[in-house]
């Protein structure tokens, strides 16, 4: 007769625990960086959504021929500082004797945000035809395909 004494696995050994630690290890490695760059994207986004709403105005503005001094943050319905845009900085357009694709600030956001989104700008630009163009001072993994960064 052959007794075997057979003791019944309980919870996981040492070797176990330690590959599932790694193998999270590793994931975390990967995911963060993607996170981070994840979110920058989303405020360069944000920013931008701030700043376009302004458009319309600016070119009613425009329309209207309104003085060099109407071009301000308030008649221009933005506030001094949002969730993304820690400033603003609005410029009149040139009136008289502007070059029909000459592109020219009309309005800035300096952008709150996180790592290489912190402190720069998403600038919106408008030609005497009324044509406007985005850019942006952020990485261009950052910036969205309209709003090209550097």
């Amino acid at each position: 007769m052959q007794t075997m004494t057979q003791q019944n696995q309980k919870g996981f050994t040492l070797i176990e625990l330690m590959i599932v630690v790694a193998i999270i290890g590793i994931l975390a490695a990967v995911a963060l960086p993607a996170y981070q760059e994840y979110t920058q994207k989303a405020q360069v986004s944000g920013s931008i959504a701030e700043i376009s709403g302004a458009r319309t105005a600016y070119d009613v503005a425009y329309s209207e021929n309104r003085p060099a001094t109407f071009y301000t943050v308030d008649n221009l319905g933005l506030a001094a500082s949002t969730e993304r845009c820690s400033a603003f900085t609005v410029n009149a357009p040139a009136l008289t004797g502007a070059t029909a694709g000459a592109q020219a600030t009309a309005i800035q956001c300096t952008m709150k945000g996180s790592g290489a989104v912190q402190s720069g700008t998403v600038t919106l630009s408008r030609t005497a035809d009324g044509v406007w163009s985005c850019a942006a001072s952020v990485e261009a993994k950052l910036a969205p395909s309209t709003c090209p960064g550097v």
